[in-house]
């Protein structure tokens, strides 16, 4: 189904190779949680335009409330800010 609504808007399917410096891992499975959670919950869409906005307010949410395992059940947005918070903390130091 998703391949069908790609092709319909006249987009090109992502498509990766395995087990070579083009595998990606962490970017594919960001792309199949975006097309789990949004894409296939929310279809049909009405326009490109209504999975544009779709997609503005998924990475929002992706990005400011969705707990990630990865970093200790945190957001990127908190991981973000404790990154800066440290590097600053450090340049002050010295």
């Amino acid at each position: 189904m998703y391949t069908t609504r790609v092709r319909e808007y006249g987009m090109l399917p992502s498509t990766g190779t395995v087990g070579d410096s083009y595998d990606n891992a962490m970017a594919e499975s960001a792309d199949g949680a975006y097309k789990t959670e949004l894409v296939w919950r929310r279809k049909p869409f009405r326009d490109v335009g209504d999975l544009e906005l779709a997609t503005y307010q998924w990475v929002s949410w992706w990005n400011s409330k969705r707990l990630h395992a990865s970093p200790d059940y945190r957001t990127p947005e908190q991981v973000e800010t404790e990154y800066y918070t440290n590097q600053a903390t450090q340049a002050a130091s010295l």
